[in-house]
This record gives structure tokens, C-alpha cells and sequence, in this order.
């Protein structure tokens, strides 16, 4: 009976070093799961078509807020849950800085809300939330791992160039543009992410 080939050191050596770069960069990077944003968008087109209806109408920023503070908590679990399951759990920086890096400019954006709503100046709220939804998300994809981190920052920059437009455009379309980018970019990024997940 014949031996096995023995592994040479340097099989061995590249296998080491490319768990500890896998490592590496779990201990300092954020998972981010393309289901949390395919639900996500799905919360968010789901409250664009009630606030269209006549009856919604009169109710859009309630029906906004509520569903933006849905979308953040289930995001939230979803990732958590990822996190578990794939076993990075343990790596409790990477949440810490991805949260640093998103909670800036989404609690600028809540101050703003009530600043603009007390004012009188809901119609630049729309513009207000996509434009700093997209800083937001622009800074967090930083600290994402290396193989969504391009989707991620495309994903946060067509957010800060629908905020933009919603500026300049009329407030008839603003419900259309927040379908958009809360419906649509989240469920296509989503989509994307999820299919790189699996193809690796």
C-alpha cells in the first residue's frame, strides 16, 4: 500500500496565511446580507404604493417614518442573524464601526425631519432623506467586506443622486423617487449582493 504525498510546507504555508487573511478582514469588516435589503426595499415599496392612495395621502409622513423605522429594525436582525450563523458573531468591531459610520448622518436626518416638519418644509424631505441616506450608506460601505463593498458604495451613490434630483423636481414625483430608492435600489442591490454571495 502506498503512502500519501506529503504536503509540501508551502501548501500548508498559503493555506495559513489565507485563513488568517480571512480573518483578518472578518475581524474588521461587516457581512452584509443581500436579504436584508431585499426586504428592506420591499418595506419600502410596500409604503410608497399606501402613501400614493388617496387615502395614504394625507398620512405620508407618518406612514415614512414608520416604515423606515420597520426597515431599520429588520435590516438590523436580519444581520444579526447572518452574523450568527456564518459564526462572526464574535466579531463585535466591525458592528461598532459600521454603526459609527451609519448612525452620523441617519440621525442628522431625523434631527432634520422634525426641523423641517415644524417649518412647514415637507416637501424638501424626501430629497433630504434619500441625500443622507446615501452619505450614510457611502460611509458604512467602508467598512464592509472587500466582495460587496463596490455594490454597497454604487448603491449609496445613486442614493445621494436621487436625493439630489428630488431637490429640483416637482413634489408630485417625490413619492415615485422615494419608491425608488428605498423600493427598488434596496431590492436590486439586495438581489446583487445575494447572487455574489452564493457564486462564492
Amino acid at each position: 500500500m502506498q503512502s500519501e504525498a506529503p504536503v509540501s510546507i508551502e501548501s500548508r504555508a498559503l493555506g495559513t496565511l489565507a485563513y488568517i487573511r480571512t480573518s483578518m478582514e472578518l475581524s474588521g469588516s461587516m457581512v452584509v446580507p443581500g436579504t436584508a435589503g431585499v426586504v428592506m426595499g420591499s418595506i419600502g415599496l410596500l409604503a410608497a404604493i399606501v402613501a400614493a392612495t388617496p387615502q395614504g395621502s394625507s398620512h405620508w409622513l407618518a406612514i415614512w417614518m414608520l416604515a423606515g423605522a420597520t426597515a431599520f429594525l429588520v435590516g438590523g436582525a436580519l444581520m444579526a442573524r447572518e452574523a450568527a450563523q456564518s459564526g462572526h458573531a464574535r466579531y463585535l468591531g466591525p458592528v461598532r464601526k459600521f454603526l459609527l459610520c451609519l448612525g452620523p448622518a441617519l440621525l442628522a436626518g431625523a434631527v432634520l425631519t422634525l426641523v423641517l416638519w415644524h417649518a412647514g418644509e415637507e416637501r424638501l424631505l424626501p430629497g433630504t432623506w434619500l441625500l443622507l441616506y446615501g452619505c450614510a450608506v457611502l460611509s458604512a460601505s467602508t467598512v464592509t467586506v472587500r466582495s460587496t463593498m463596490r455594490l454597497i458604495c454604487m448603491m449609496g451613490a445613486l442614493f445621494v443622486v436621487l436625493g439630489s434630483a428630488a431637490f429640483a423636481l416637482p413634489a408630485e414625483l417625490h413619492t415615485t423617487l422615494l419608491a425608488c430608492g428605498f423600493g427598488a435600489l434596496h431590492i436590486i442591490f439586495g438581489l446583487l449582493i445575494g447572487r455574489l454571495g452564493h457564486a462564492e
